[in-house]
């Protein structure tokens, strides 16, 4: 693969959930940090840059390997900036790349082999965008909506299976890789198409940080992997 590949990791510093969650240690390392290096370690990323709006964050992100080259104006950074916002900025800061790599600073266990998994996966296909799946851990043809007078309704119309073992696998977005052409997420303006492809990833290296209980299961996991 000779396309030039940039990797963007979106951090903005205005973290509710786990307050300065992107620069807290987990395991010994700011979290952000666990990304940098699985990038870094990437067969195919040519760039690996940090899009943040605080200045703490982009002076860890630097220390770890990582380019920043722009402060994410305000506006990029709000609760209700929509995910694909700050990457067609970064593509805009950043042009002459063929491909896009999203990695989210909240995917700690993704490894350099996921992301380049994604990447040939799509390349497999023959496609314009991948992203990283697990497999879901209920199933929504269990799962239900109740009317305004508590009436359980399904979720899915479809007759009802009894048994676990005969229910069709259903997957989530895990949130560990997303991967696209540029000029094709230019258009689009999404990761997720009718034409885009999934690349499966197990449900142990799935965690995504978004609670203060989330970042205790991955030290859990995590801190024996590194003593």
């Amino acid at each position: 693969m000779t396309a030039r590949c940039l990797a963007v990791i979106p951090a903005r510093g205005g973290s509710k959930g786990v307050p300065g969650k992107n620069i807290r240690l987990l395991a010994g390392k700011p979290l952000i940090a666990w990304t940098i290096e699985a990038a870094k370690r990437s067969k195919y990323i040519t760039t690996t840059i940090v899009s943040t709006d605080d200045e703490e964050i982009s002076t860890v992100a630097i220390e770890y390997g990582a380019e920043v080259p722009f402060i994410r104006p305000a506006h990029l950074a709000e609760d209700d900036t929509p995910g694909v916002a700050p990457i067609l900025h970064a593509l805009e800061q950043c042009p002459d790349y063929d491909y896009v790599v999203v990695l989210q600073p909240t995917s700690p266990l993704r490894t350099a082999e996921d992301i380049d998994g994604t990447i040939e996966k799509m390349f497999k296909n023959d496609g314009d965008f991948c992203v990283s799946v697990a497999e879901a851990s209920q199933s929504p043809y269990w799962m239900y909506t109740l009317n305004k007078d508590d009436v359980m309704q399904p979720l899915i119309d479809s007759p009802l299976v009894v048994r676990r073992q005969e229910l069709p696998k259903a997957y989530i977005l895990n949130g560990a890789v997303y991967v696209a052409k540029v000029e094709e997420l230019k258009k689009t303006e999404s990761f997720i198409t009718s034409e885009t492809v999934a690349y499966e990833m197990p449900e142990e290296r799935s965690f995504d940080i978004d609670l203060e209980k989330d970042f205790l299961v991955c030290e859990n996991i995590m801190q024996p992997l590194v003593e």
